[in-house]
């Protein structure tokens, strides 16, 4: 049986690339190349690419950058939109908790919940992180970001995310389970074709030392969270319960 997050991103690659948290892509990449400090010589993971739209701006500025995501059809949106660029990018479907890779990238990015936390046990999600340490050499950096479970104690997730979409996606029925840290919402969608589907979402929110925990045991090492605001990443900002996500940087 397909899971929630299998069924949305089925035919949902256009409209995906038309909702609001998708349009700061330019200064995210802005960020990243700062914490890289423009070494183009390092190789790039982009996991949960999606439809490859930081993948394929870290390529136009000259990164060699590999993208893995779990749906098909995105992938096929990424590989056209790359191809209308000009840009050569490696994209895979592949699922986030089976990589093969070991000790092959320098840098890693996971943003605007890239695969994490959408699984759906915490071992699964764990697994994502794992996979990731894995493939990082060294040294390696690891950008990502992640739901934050300060939001929903303190506002409605459901309210937040019908706020911040187009008509391509609505949310009700919403319920944070506060022994699990996990959100449960009736998730309506659009597809690319203009039918409607109802899914059942289940999502994980973390804490941020949970974080912190998780990746101290897989040996990360100095990790900074931040507060997360889409296109307007930025180290300086102090995590706070009103951001919905949180920016993690991690060193290998």
């Amino acid at each position: 049986m397909k899971q929630w997050y299998q069924e949305l991103f089925e035919n949902y690659a256009r409209t995906y690339d038309k909702e609001i948290y998708t349009q700061g892509t330019s200064q995210e990449v802005d960020f990243i190349e700062a914490e890289i400090r423009h070494n183009k010589t390092l190789k790039i993971l982009d996991v949960g690419c999606g439809t490859g739209r930081h993948a394929i701006e870290l390529a136009k500025r000259g990164y060699a950058v590999t993208g893995i995501d779990l749906s098909e059809c995105q992938l096929e949106r990424a590989r056209e939109k790359a191809g209308q660029e000009n840009v050569a990018v490696t994209f895979i479907q592949a699922d986030a908790r089976k990589l093969a890779f070991k000790n092959e990238f320098d840098v890693c990015i996971m943003l605007c919940e890239g695969a994490f936390p959408l699984m759906e046990t915490d071992d699964m999600n764990f697994e994502i992180l794992e996979n990731v340490a894995r493939a990082l050499k060294a040294g390696g950096k690891f950008i990502f970001t992640t739901l934050n479970a300060l939001f929903p104690l303190y506002h409605s997730t459901a309210d937040f995310v019908n706020a911040n979409a187009t008509e391509g996606a609505k949310a009700n029925q919403q319920h944070f389970d506060l022994l699990t840290f996990r959100d449960r919402s009736v998730f309506e969608v659009t597809d690319d074709d203009g039918k409607k589907k109802t899914l059942e979402c289940n999502e994980r929110y973390y804490a941020p030392s949970e974080i912190t925990w998780l990746l101290k045991t897989l040996h990360f090492t100095g990790s900074d969270i931040c507060g997360c605001q889409t296109g307007h990443f930025n180290r300086q900002r102090p995590l706070t319960a009103d951001d919905f996500e949180m920016l993690v940087i991690a060193q290998k």
